[in-house]
């Protein structure tokens, strides 16, 4: 019973750790997958504004090349149309001897030009979604205003902003412009996060992206289909092995009730031997001594020795007739078939095939004591006797109430002998059928033949050893199954 339920335990353990596995590996496929897009738009963000920020020192080059004659500085100057070719650039400033920087910032970014090779960046605000981009040439130098939500080509962006769940921000020098809000929660099972400097070194921009996956975005879905294929699954199998379990215990049940009814014949035949063989021989005595007193009667004297002949010797025949039966059907020498068996292993068996029984009757076995025990027996005797006695004492226990259903089953050594002892919590046995318990054809259960104690004692005698009953001190009947160790078979 104990290792039915462990059985069953690990069956659960075992279905849980695959429906777990199951779900994390689904889990991190879904995340893998999630995290394997949000790269790949981040990548073309960052590809994409690379890109618009690079042509920004294109056109301050090409300025610079050009270097429009200051009088044309105005309205209608060539540089001052850029803004109508690129909308993110909101203006275009031109400073030489004759035309200073208005603000020292672009005189700043102009020497930082000058010593870099490079346009430079004016002091930052990013906060107000702008910057100004100064290129020094000669003899004239050229300033940029870029608006920052304008230089994002919307039209090859590759995710929907105002759904979208990633954040998408650019970073420098600790400020921050947030081109893309995305949707980031707290509290979430994961987070993804791209950070990539864009491909211009005169604006060296941070391009990051962010976004977390909350719990209501996993594949939850996915994750029950695959835990309730596991369940049905196991349960599928572990159905196939309890029909394969039943279908062997039915085997073995029928296997030992062949070998029982086997073994009950010949304790019959045996029986049926002893009675019948007394009045055979007192016919053949009787008919003998008649044969000798009509030897001294005169009268017909041939006749009648004849007559008793006759049926001495039919008296003869019968009794071997009853013979003939009683080896045709006897049982076979348990003795001669003795060898090492392992008894504990045996009362498992038993329990085994009887489980449906003991649960039929809400009884929970306890195996105690040695949890090896080596006895010289014949297997198959001994798992009729184990058998045999689980069953009477579950029969007896049919007799009280559920709550008070005791089994016990104690392997010990006592001597050279091993000993199972089988106590129910049942009636005992009466004091009147005790000493009769083992005599055959008694029975104190209606429809009983009062064969099975009998062919036990028989069975448990034929291999060497005994078995008793008595009733218990704490209540109850006691069996007792005693048996040479395998080390002293003698």
């Amino acid at each position: 019973m104990r290792q039915s339920w462990r059985f069953s335990g690990w069956w659960v353990v075992g279905g849980a750790v695959i429906a777990l596995a199951g779900a994390a590996a689904i889990a991190r496929q879904s995340l893998d997958q999630q995290r394997a897009l949000f790269e790949t738009d981040a990548r073309i963000v960052h590809r994409l504004l690379s890109q618009q920020v690079v042509q920004h020192d294109a056109i301050l080059a090409t300025l610079a090349l050009l270097q429009p004659a200051p009088v044309a500085i105005g309205t209608g100057s060539p540089e001052q149309r850029l803004p109508a070719l690129y909308p993110r650039i909101l203006s275009v400033q031109r400073s030489d001897a004759a035309t200073p920087w208005p603000d020292p910032a672009l005189a700043e970014a102009e020497r930082l030009s000058r010593l870099s090779g490079r346009a430079a960046l004016a002091p930052l605000d990013l906060s107000s979604g702008r910057y100004r981009l100064v290129l020094a040439s000669a003899p004239a130098s050229y300033a940029l205003t870029i608006d920052l939500q304008a230089l994002v080509p919307w039209t090859e962006w590759p995710m929907v902003a105002e759904t979208s769940a990633v954040r998408v921000e650019l970073v420098h020098a600790g400020q921050r412009h947030v081109v893309q809000p995305g949707r980031l929660q707290s509290g979430t099972a994961s987070r993804f996060e791209f950070h990539k400097v864009v491909a211009a070194e005169s604006q060296p921009f941070d391009v990051v992206a962010t976004q977390t996956v909350g719990w209501r975005q996993w594949p939850w879905a996915r994750m029950l289909a695959w835990t309730l294929a596991v369940v049905a699954l196991l349960a599928a199998v572990r159905h196939l092995q309890r029909q394969r379990l039943a279908r062997r215990r039915a085997e073995e049940l029928l296997r030992l009730g062949q070998v029982a009814r086997l073994n009950t014949l010949g304790e019959l035949a045996a029986g049926m031997a002893h009675e019948l063989n007394q009045p055979l021989t007192a016919v053949l005595a009787n008919t003998q001594a008649a044969q000798r007193l009509l030897d001294d009667d005169p009268p017909e004297l041939a006749t009648a020795r004849g007559a008793m002949a006759q049926a001495a010797a039919q008296a003869r025949r019968a009794a071997e007739v009853v013979g003939r039966l009683r080896r045709a059907v006897e049982r076979p020498d348990s003795g001669g078939q003795r060898q090492t068996v392992d008894a504990v292993e045996a009362v498992r068996r038993a329990l085994y095939l009887l489980e449906p029984e003991c649960q039929r009757r809400s009884v929970a076995p306890v195996l105690e004591g040695l949890p090896v025990l080596s006895v010289m027996a014949d297997p198959v005797a001994l798992d009729q006797i184990v058998h045999n006695l689980i069953l009477n004492a579950l029969q007896a226990l049919e007799q009280v109430p559920a709550a008070q259903r005791r089994l016990t089953l104690t392997l010990r050594t006592v001597a050279d002998d091993g000993e199972l002892a089988v106590a129910d919590s049942g009636p005992g046995i009466a004091p009147d059928v005790l000493p009769r318990l083992f005599e055959p054809f008694f029975s104190t259960r209606e429809g009983g033949l009062g064969l099975g104690l009998s062919l036990c004692e028989t069975l448990a005698s034929g291999m060497g050893g005994s078995l008793s009953a008595a009733n218990a001190a704490t209540g109850g009947a006691v069996f007792r199954l005693r048996l040479p160790l395998a080390n002293n078979p003698a």
